[in-house]
């Protein structure tokens, strides 16, 4: 064994496969003359283990030294691994001998499959961190690749859907990364290493949704802590379709992407398996539940992106540069002491959510096509977000119920039509949840209930729920440029119709009984 060196033009997998026909053989041999000689005996028997052993603990030393040292330390999982397959097959054959020397083996490998594993995972993060420092967020379709070994990968070749979807460079980068990463993962599982691999995996995929949070102007101070996104330089994506396309991208990675690779991890997925029915059977029972979890906590990271941008354009919504809110008391109280006649229709801040949601819905129809879900989820995030800003700030109902000036009739007529208008345009939109119908259901009664103490009935003073309506459904033919819906003011096919339905009207004929 000693005197078998690898030369500089072989590779690791030439010399493990040398040493392993050496070593083994070997092994083989002393185990037939064993057998001859002394037959069963116990001691005799023993010793041929011992001896074994120690000479396989001898050649993985050796091969660690001259093949997986170099390869793990760069990050070679593909070079590593088929070094520890070539041995593992070769040791695999003395188990018809009575040598059961695998479980060595795979005891001594792990240490150095692990490192390999690791400075992978740290190769495609850092690789994708330099790409999305010069990303400009917009989705192609992806360039034709193959994989980092020189050999064509099917993926590449387009012969699944996996590679048909619209990223930016930085996510193709990761995607293409991944999948070569996942291409042989057979001694990961042997040496029972899925459960780190999905987990190393989770830890870049959130690293990169860090820099994607961090790509979101306004987010820098708020998101730089992190962990994993340290130090690094993000473009910054300006543009809502940029910042859709950041969501596009995580979204697309975490829902079906990398889901899809990591089902390689699956035993069923590896050929020893498939003839084992009851091995089959117990790995899907195992392996599932922990994947299943793997996955929500793909869509929690997603989350995180999708949370801040929801605040910052809550917040860019509500505010302005200096700091002023475009959502205050004063804009309903001032209006019962001007003299002015009133135009009505719903306040600025409404009508350009009102725009900004249909911007954005116009965008993500393009951009998630067959996963419209998403972008449905997306909308509705943000509608409430705004919302339950209002819901929250306590300066406001301050002002609203111990201000020194009262909530006039006028002032809740507006109110009360901005909150009609979100309900309109939310339903007709068909991104009105329960939660957002519930929150603007309170915040209406809140006004209702400050504008009470002031002595006055509200639902005496207040016109029909109809002419809200007509005003709300005008509000939105005029600023979406579409006629209006023959029906009325929602689509009786969308899947919150069934919430839409419950009116604002409802309250008021529940105040007023």
């Amino acid at each position: 064994m000693q005197s078998l060196r690898p030369s500089s033009t072989s590779y690791g997998g030439a010399y493990t496969a040398a040493l392993s026909q050496l070593v083994f053989s070997a092994i083989a041999q002393a185990a037939s003359d064993s057998s001859a000689i002394f037959g069963k005996e116990p001691a005799y028997t023993s010793e041929l283990v011992m001896w074994a052993t120690k000479q396989t603990e001898a050649f993985a030393l050796l091969v660690k030294r001259h093949a997986l040292a170099s390869s793990a330390a760069a990050g070679g999982l593909r070079a590593a691994a088929e070094c520890v397959q070539i041995a593992l097959g070769h040791c695999s054959l003395l188990e018809a001998r009575g040598l059961a020397l695998c479980p060595v083996l795979l005891k001594l490998f792990r240490p150095s499959v692990e490192q390999a594993l690791d400075a992978n995972l740290k190769r495609i993060e850092e690789s994708t961190a330099a790409l999305a420092a010069a990303d400009d967020w917009e989705l192609t379709y992806p360039p034709a690749v193959t994989r980092q070994s020189g050999r064509s990968s099917s993926t590449s070749l387009g012969s699944t859907t996996a590679y048909q979807h619209k990223l930016s460079s930085s996510a193709h980068r990761f995607n293409f990364m991944v999948q070569d990463f996942f291409e042989d993962v057979g001694p990961l599982l042997s040496m029972q290493l899925g459960g780190k691999t999905l987990e190393g995996l989770f830890q870049v995929f959130n690293s990169y949704v860090n820099m994607l949070i961090k790509a979101l102007p306004g987010s820098m101070e708020e998101e730089a802590n992190y962990e994993g996104s340290g130090n690094k330089i993000v473009r910054m994506a300006e543009t809502e379709a940029q910042q859709i396309a950041l969501l596009a991208n995580a979204s697309l990675l975490a829902d079906e992407l990398l889901p899809r690779a990591a089902m390689k991890l699956s035993p069923l997925n590896q050929a020893s398996y498939k003839d084992d029915p009851r091995r089959r059977s117990a790995d899907r029972q195992n392996r599932h539940p922990e994947q299943r979890e793997w996955k929500r906590r793909l869509v929690i990271s997603v989350d995180r992106l999708k949370d801040s941008f929801c605040r910052q354009h809550a917040l860019d919504l509500i505010f302005t540069e200096d700091g002023d809110s475009h959502l205050s008391a004063d804009m309903y109280i001032n209006m019962d002491g001007n003299v002015d006649e009133i135009e009505w229709f719903p306040s600025p801040i409404f009508q350009e959510l009102y725009a900004k949601l249909n911007r954005m819905a116009s965008i993500a129809a393009d951009m998630f096509v067959g996963r419209e879900r998403f972008a449905t989820l997306l909308l509705m995030r943000l509608t409430e977000t705004v919302i339950l800003w209002l819901s929250d700030d306590q300066s406001f109902w301050d002002d609203i119920e111990e201000g020194p000036r009262p909530l006039g009739p006028l002032g809740l007529q507006q109110f009360y039509l901005d909150m009609k208008f979100v309900i309109c345009f939310a339903s007709q939109g068909r991104y009105l949840s329960r939660n957002l119908h519930r929150v603007v259901n309170e915040i209406i009664s809140k006004a209702m209930a400050a504008f009470s103490a002031t002595g006055m009935d509200p639902y005496s003073l207040l016109p029909e729920d109809d002419w809200f309506t007509d005003i709300c459904q005008e509000a939105i033919e005029r600023l979406s440029g579409k006629p209006k819906a023959a029906n009325g003011d929602r689509d009786p096919n969308s899947p919150t119709a069934s919430v839409s339905a419950q009116s604002i009207s409802s309250i008021r004929s529940h105040g007023s009984s």
